[in-house]
């Protein structure tokens, strides 16, 4: 069985790092190069850069900033938020990227999975899942949770898959930032829907929260934010714990 990943994430807006609780109360944690460059040299596998107000803005994602991260990061990191079309994502590559994450644009429009799959391959996609929990059902979110659509998390999740997709980050939008742990549940029957890896993402406060959403929960990879950016804890150590703890990770 392939090692468990450790992805550091930093939702970024006007060029700085910030966090919040639920996608909301944004307060500002740091330079996301220099965060970049020392997750990188505390271990992380990956990391994720996330544009949150690009798509509600409606304006394309910060390739300059990219090509900034790209010269000074030697791991694959990943990079979302207002990629609408198959030139945004060739943008993103060319800055250096090693992979695009896409939402609403592709609850919008589906076929922009297939079609940036077709060209580049499915593992250059990853399909980011925002959703909170409405009368019992996992609604799908767009617009950084801002706007609740009539899609279901596993169907969509299976939808995706079918289209081109080489993996699925998912937000539970009721734990993001609450640091209570992710809804192990959730993900387990999530990861028994579909084949292709599920990056677990909301809800990290502990090393604790992070070995039971990749055992209980099943997930390949596990997002954190606020542990890392607040200091609770570095990407090597989590990694020992985790390791102690009988979980196959990249020490």
């Amino acid at each position: 069985m392939p090692a468990k990943r450790i992805i550091p994430c930093l939702d970024v807006k006007n060029g700085r790092t910030v966090k919040g609780i639920n996608f909301e109360g944004l307060a500002d944690v740091g330079d996301p190069v220099e965060l970049g460059a020392r997750y990188t040299a505390e271990g992380a596998d990956e990391l994720v850069y996330l544009d949150i107000s690009a798509s509600k803005e409606e304006r394309s994602t910060f390739t300059d900033l990219v090509r900034r991260i790209a010269e000074r990061i030697n791991i694959p990191f990943t990079v979302g938020g207002g990629i609408s079309s198959v030139d945004d994502a060739a943008r993103l590559l060319d800055a250096g990227a090693d992979k695009i994450t896409v939402n609403s644009a592709a609850v919008a429009n589906p076929d922009l999975i297939t079609e940036i799959a077709s060209r580049y391959g499915r593992q250059f996609v990853v399909v980011a899942i925002d959703a909170k929990k409405v009368d019992g059902v996992w609604r799908v979110t767009t617009h950084g949770g801002s706007r609740l659509t009539d899609r279901e998390l596993f169907s969509w999740a299976k939808e995706v898959e079918q289209r081109g997709a080489g993996e699925i980050m998912f937000t539970s939008m009721d734990h993001d930032g609450t640091r209570n742990g992710y809804p192990c549940n959730t993900f387990a029957r999530l990861c028994s829907e579909v084949s292709i890896p599920v990056i677990a993402s909301g809800g990290a406060g502990s090393a604790e929260d992070i070995a039971n959403v990749l055992t209980d929960g099943c997930a390949d990879a596990a997002l954190a934010a606020s542990i890392f950016h607040y200091g609770d804890t570095t990407v090597n150590s989590l990694k020992r714990e985790l390791s102690d703890k009988g979980i196959e990770v990249r020490l």
